[in-house]
């Protein structure tokens, strides 16, 4: 059962954590480089804000974004202003994505994401989360998979894990970390690899964050994931 109440809450506190972490940056950091390719970290916080309005338009039952490429469009208007700009742009588009869904009264409707994604709108303010975690991470100022709360670890990889199940270009995969396991992948057909590692380390492999270095194979070679 999905308490939207709870991740909002949630959503809250990884909003704050990011804005308290950001804050302490100056204008010269916000143009270097994040840990996503041909982003600077400016992307990133344009991004976040950008998508925060977003959902907002989807809790509303308006498209996501205009289209693709207005989406990237806003993103690339956006990432070059300084610091300040960022921070009151990522916190009054937060105020606004937890206004709109104070208003919301059917959390058990579906709702139409990008690309004609569907889900419950009780999952979107877990996919918001998702957002807030992640890009936090992304960030490159401190903030590592380590650090993200347990709770959320274990329900995004559960999320990635679910998301990646029945695909055919995924081989029959058994994830654990030594305390839980998820399958994924194509239906048991044959043999099948089992990876193993820490639940941070698991969570880069599946959201494409961390090199496999630190993961342990059996059973084949470690499975190449479809992006994201």
């Amino acid at each position: 059962m999905i308490d939207h109440a709870h991740d909002l809450a949630s959503v809250r506190d990884a909003t704050e954590r990011l804005l308290t972490a950001v804050g302490k940056l100056d204008n010269a950091s916000v143009t270097e480089s994040s840990r996503l390719p041909g982003w600077t970290r400016g992307h990133v916080l344009a991004h976040l804000a950008r998508n925060a309005d977003a959902l907002v338009n989807v809790l509303q039952g308006r498209p996501m974004y205009v289209s693709g490429e207005a989406r990237d469009a806003d993103i690339e208007r956006d990432a070059p202003r300084p610091l300040d700009a960022h921070l009151a742009d990522v916190r009054e588009s937060a105020a606004r994505f937890q206004d709109a869904s104070a208003a919301l009264a059917d959390w058990s409707r579906t709702v139409e994401l990008r690309n004609g994604v569907t889900d419950s709108a009780s999952r979107v303010p877990f996919r918001r989360w998702v957002e807030v975690e992640l890009h936090h991470v992304d960030l490159g100022i401190g903030y590592e998979l380590e650090d993200l709360p347990a709770e959320f670890t274990e329900r995004e990889t559960d999320f990635l894990a679910a998301r990646f199940a029945g695909h055919p270009d995924v081989p029959t995969t058994r994830i654990t970390d030594g305390t839980r396991a998820w399958s994924t992948g194509r239906e048991a057909t044959g043999p099948e690899v089992t990876v193993s590692g820490t639940p941070a380390d698991l969570l880069g492999w599946l959201a494409g964050r961390r090199e496999e270095t630190a993961l342990t194979v059996r059973g084949g070679p470690l499975p190449a994931l479809p992006p994201l």
